[in-house]
């Protein structure tokens, strides 16, 4: 049973969670863990309460739209990459993380179908009970193939989608101030009804050393890396690409990028301040795809490859889709590649069981000797 969230009862309970928390922790949490209860404490939580999330405009009630929810042809091309992996390694499962609305889903399927797959079976990984049932609704005409879990299995074989997945993983912030790191935390405010910055010295470091002395603020990632690490161990037979917003490693912590990368979004509106309207809006941090890729490899998976999203599409044959689309179709979907929308920013990253193959999104246009 879903208890049903307003947006004026939301914060009040959130920050009581919060604060049961921080007390219990002696008065600071990392960033990780308060990231974590923002987004996902049961009811309250970003993700967790009944609040309208994906859709095209803000009038709708929503706050971002993804690829899936622009056109449907975002997943009719990506499916192309998934009946190859499924073919190239004698598979016949699609496990999606974090399914949002849906949409995904549905396309990825419908094109399967289209291609004589109507076998493949479905599995949705998604912790948010709300919105489990948003893609129950979606998913009716395939219900009979379709399975939803609440965790990662112990083992299990197929082809693993992760579209937007990674960015809302919890992260740590490092704060290099005076010259010095510290751990910057969160506290309650003076006046006791919030929350404020707190920084704690710490051992913990970028990856790689951000030349000079300036303050530089930045994230770190364990969590993104061992989920990598417990699907690697998991995943017996199969492959995995994941579709996000990030940089390689030597992008992430270059020198300038001084303030980080945390980003809220709110009613199709980004800010900088993820204290502020807790559990109304999301709050993500862009991915270390050379952190995601050394986890995979470290636990034991191939990369199949790694490039820009537009890269990617136009590969899986995106182009003669949008051939074949109306006016108004090809506007949605030229902004799947477009650079200064999802074009350039998003980036695929692919991985395999044991040996890997010459994977057709990555054939031309692979930035893995980026990483």
């Amino acid at each position: 049973m879903t208890t049903k969230t307003t947006p004026s009862s939301l914060p009040t309970a959130l920050d009581h969670l919060i604060a049961r928390s921080v007390e219990r922790a002696g008065g600071w949490i990392g960033f990780d863990r308060f990231m974590a209860l923002a987004l996902y404490a049961p009811g309250l939580g970003y993700y967790a309460n009944t609040l309208a999330k994906f859709g095209h405009m803000p009038s709708s009630g929503s706050d971002f739209v993804t690829a899936p929810e622009l056109t449907p042809m975002f997943g009719q091309t990506l499916a192309a990459q998934v009946a190859e992996a499924l073919e190239k390694t004698g598979t016949d499962t699609v496990w999606e993380f974090g399914a949002g609305s849906g949409a995904l889903a549905v396309q990825l399927l419908h094109a399967l179908d289209e291609m004589g797959r109507s076998d493949v079976r479905y599995r949705i990984v998604d912790l948010s009970g709300t919105l489990r049932e948003r893609q129950q609704q979606a998913l009716v005409r395939h219900a009979g193939r379709v399975e939803w879990l609440n965790e990662l299995p112990e083992a299990m074989e197929g082809v693993v989608v992760g579209n937007e997945v990674l960015d809302a993983m919890p992260v740590q912030l490092l704060a290099r101030v005076g010259g010095q790191w510290f751990e910057r935390g969160v506290v309650r405010n003076v006046a006791g009804d919030g929350w404020a910055w707190a920084d704690r010295a710490t051992e913990l470091r970028p990856p790689v050393e951000v030349p000079g002395e300036h303050d530089y603020l930045t994230e770190i990632h364990p969590q993104g890396k061992a989920f990598i690490a417990t699907l690697a161990d998991r995943l017996k037979k199969g492959a995995a690409f994941f579709i996000d917003y990030g940089f390689p490693e030597a992008e992430y912590y270059h020198p300038q990028r001084h303030m980080g990368t945390v980003m809220c979004h709110q009613g199709h509106k980004a800010d900088g301040d993820p204290l502020a309207d807790v559990g109304l809006k999301d709050i993500t941090a862009h991915v270390d795809f050379t952190g995601v890729a050394l986890a995979g490899q470290d636990a034991g998976l191939a990369v199949l490859g790694y490039t820009s999203q537009a890269r990617f599409l136009l590969n899986c044959g995106l182009l003669a889709r949008m051939e074949q689309g109306s006016v108004g179709e090809r506007g949605m979907a030229a902004r799947l590649i477009h650079e200064h929308e999802m074009g350039e920013l998003f980036k695929v990253l692919g991985f395999a069981v044991g040996e890997g193959w010459d994977a057709m999104g990555f054939v031309e246009g692979d930035r893995s000797h980026t990483l």
